[in-house]
């Protein structure tokens, strides 16, 4: 029987934007490692709304999976990266309540998986510094920049300089004018042709309309939700986690002279410190996940240790299949990797060192405990 694996995007939420998409890479080297398990799968990529409620965004779950030809006993894996893994889980609760006739029960009793990759299960500082009112503009131009980084493999030098010149404003708490964002915004738009600025007018709309995934990501938060969502007995549930290059000298090193490459890793830095400013301990350990993260990183990621969005150890939940150098987009196919057909496009330069073998390698972990050989 064909079993059916659905692809839940992350924090900036969308599916594809005419030529660019969140999980091409993912999808395309997934099918070649359920061929080679040979297992019979069909791969769907979930069009969700970015920065919406974990409960919206999980109806949206519900509406795909509805509409997706299945078998009535089709078995159903969810692989859910940054705030999709949330929307994986809270679909898989028993009896979740998403919405007036909103019947999620017949098909999350057929969820046999559920792996999440790169999500902030115990919150991230990210979403507190994204939910006040600049915050929110900082978060409409950065989704335009991350879209026109995958678009065109880089930002122009000077547009990415302004970026960093904003986040410092904004985390400085110093005064930003409307006109500093709307220029930059405007700068990278109308480089879009116009098929594509509708589309991602659209999606940038979505973002604008409804924010309110920000507050229930903060470390505060998220405490209700983990308190709603819970496990279904029966489904294996893992995490793929994930930690970039720590800032400093070494990490600016690590990225070489280009200027560009330069002024990327330092918006990094900019990020990546204020993801650390976790201010309480997150769930103890077990032995196995402890040892996990010891065998690939070397030592114990800190509370401070992050990819630039979410803090490593807020990723931790269930069995770690995976632990990745890596930031939170790289794991998702966007990395330097320009000899590939398609390219990979890196998102940040980090420096971390994440690249197409250690992409396969993830991956192919996911695809063994999908189907039970993890």
């Amino acid at each position: 029987m064909k079993e059916h694996i659905f692809l839940i995007p992350g924090f900036f939420g969308f599916s594809d934007l005419g030529r660019i998409t969140y999980f091409h890479h993912v999808r395309e080297y997934l099918a070649e490692v359920f061929d080679e398990l040979g297992v019979d799968v069909d791969i769907t990529t979930v069009s969700t709304l970015p920065t919406a409620s974990i409960r919206r965004r999980t109806f949206q779950l519900l509406d795909t999976i509805e509409q997706t030809e299945m078998a009535p006993d089709a078995p159903i894996h969810l692989v859910g990266h940054s705030t999709g893994g949330l929307d994986a889980r809270l679909f898989a609760t028993p009896n979740v309540k998403l919405g007036v006739d909103a019947e999620a029960e017949p098909y999350a009793e057929r969820v046999r998986s559920v792996v999440t990759v790169a999500t902030p299960h115990f919150g991230t500082p990210v979403a507190a510094f994204f939910d006040d009112l600049l915050g929110e503009k900082l978060l409409y131009v950065w989704s335009l920049a991350t879209v026109y980084m995958l678009q065109f493999g880089r930002l122009p030098l000077r547009a990415l300089m302004a970026l960093g010149g904003i986040i410092t404003k904004l985390d400085d708490h110093v005064g930003l004018k409307n006109t500093v964002l709307d220029q930059f915004y405007d700068q990278l738009f109308s480089d879009f042709d116009k098929e594509h600025q509708e589309v991602i007018r659209d999606f940038l709309h979505h973002i604008v309309d409804d924010q309110s995934a920000l507050g229930q990501l903060t470390p505060g938060g998220i405490d209700l939700f983990n308190a709603t969502a819970s496990d279904r007995p029966g489904v294996r549930y893992a995490s793929v986690i994930t930690k970039a290059q720590r800032p400093g000298l070494r990490t600016t090193l690590n990225v070489g002279l280009d200027p560009y490459r330069q002024a990327s890793n330092a918006v990094y830095q900019l990020v990546s410190r204020i993801t650390a400013r976790v201010k309480e301990d997150f769930p103890p350990l077990t032995d196995a996940q402890r040892a996990k993260l010891v065998a690939a990183y070397g030592e114990l990621p800190t509370l401070r240790d992050n990819d630039g969005m979410c803090p490593t150890l807020s990723q931790v939940y269930d069995e770690v299949i995976h632990a990745a150098k890596a930031d939170h987009l790289d794991v998702c196919g966007h990395f330097t990797g320009p000899d590939h057909d398609p390219p990979h496009i890196d998102w940040l330069c980090t420096g971390s060192g994440f690249d197409r073998e250690g992409f396969e390698a993830l991956w192919g972990d996911v695809g063994s405990f999908v189907v039970g050989e993890g």
